[in-house]
């Protein structure tokens, strides 16, 4: 029942970080900069506040792999194709690697892998709910989505909207391939002259691949770590008891362990940078600040409506509505999970916390 295609930015004050471009490439246009031998950045449009996402071509032998997609849109196949016919030099795709489900890194993967007739790499959770969540196309709202937005303190003119938006998730998604090549955390695989190796980590999706180059001192991030936004975590009426926030935050934990601080960050959104263990412990700390604020928020009983406030520094609109509430519950959850708030359902089917 995911139903979004871009993140809430949370602003969180963030560390001084080191961006060694001052080129960059021109999202939509197929052009390049090479960020390390045989390692090429590319940008592709999206709508709303994140505009564009970062996508990776690495080379392959005899081609390209790719790594994330973007959206499907003409626009976007426009782009690839100008791409593959300069950057790219005519050469074939070997393999498109998609960190995580979500349409602005999976939306083409379909067409790349059909049109070049080569494999989709992913962690075998995130192929597999993404069939799933592409299913939902054209369906109507299911009565579960319904009652956990009324749980949550929806009004009807919200309840109606959610109605006329859900099944929207694989209108961005170009027909996935009925097979896949799966990636293990810890997996280590030979791209070209290198080897890559795939750490996962989860809350912001089921599974999310990372992939680090110890010879080219390079982690593709995804969304896992982005330096200027916090990526969106939240929980879903699939899954609502979830405790997302403490999987991301355990994960970002466990990354520092792995990927050392030397690293060039390339992440999904904004740009590549140097800094990896300050911007990891700034989000875990910034969410940790947040989960405090929201705690004490909670001294009075209140909606996950009634706390954007304390979580959010923009207004939330209806367009926001959903992910706002998602990560809203997300923070509850988690506060329910340390044993520092509780959830009392009331007769009407809304659902308030209070701190314990």
């Amino acid at each position: 029942m995911h139903d979004g295609v871009e993140d809430i930015a949370v602003e969180i004050r963030r560390p001084r970080l080191d961006y060694p471009f001052e080129t960059v490439p021109t999202p939509g246009a197929g052009d390049a900069v090479e960020v390390a031998p045989g390692v090429l950045w590319l940008r592709q449009h999206l709508g709303g506040s994140l505009a564009f996402i970062n996508v990776w071509a690495i080379r392959d032998g005899e081609g390209w792999a790719i790594v994330d997609t973007g959206l499907q849109t003409k626009d976007t196949a426009q782009a690839w194709r100008t791409a593959f016919k300069g950057v790219l030099g005519d050469l074939p795709i070997t393999r498109v690697i998609v960190t995580h489900l979500h349409p602005d890194h999976i939306g083409l993967a379909g067409w790349l892998t059909r049109k070049f007739q080569c494999r989709l790499w992913m962690t075998r959770l995130e192929y597999f709910q993404c069939r799933l969540l592409v299913a939902d196309t054209g369906r109507e709202a299911p009565e579960d989505g319904l009652r956990f937005y009324k749980a949550a303190g929806w009004d009807e003119d919200a309840i109606e909207n959610y109605r006329t938006r859900f099944g929207g998730f694989g209108k961005a998604i170009y027909q996935l391939p009925d097979s896949y090549r799966r990636m293990e955390d810890g997996e280590v695989f030979r791209i070209g002259d290198n080897d890559w190796r795939v750490v996962t980590g989860n809350g912001h999706s089921p599974d999310h691949a990372c992939l680090w180059c110890e010879a080219l001192n390079l982690f593709i991030s995804g969304d896992q770590v982005l330096p200027r936004i916090s990526s969106n975590v939240s929980v879903f009426p699939t899954e609502p008891d979830g405790d997302p926030l403490t999987d991301w935050l355990t994960s970002l934990a466990r990354l520092k362990t792995i990927v050392p601080d030397s690293v060039l960050v390339l992440p999904a959104h904004n740009d590549p940078f140097h800094g990896l263990h300050a911007r990891l412990d700034h989000l875990i700390a910034g969410h940790e600040r947040q989960l405090g604020r929201l705690e004490k928020s909670l001294a009075e009983p209140k909606r996950s409506i009634d706390v954007f406030g304390s979580l959010f520094a923009r207004p939330i609109g209806p367009d926001l509505m959903g992910m706002a509430t998602g990560e809203s519950l997300a923070h509850l959850n988690c506060l329910i999970g340390r044993g520092q708030a509780v959830a009392e359902p009331g007769e009407d089917g809304v659902t308030w916390y209070r701190a314990v």
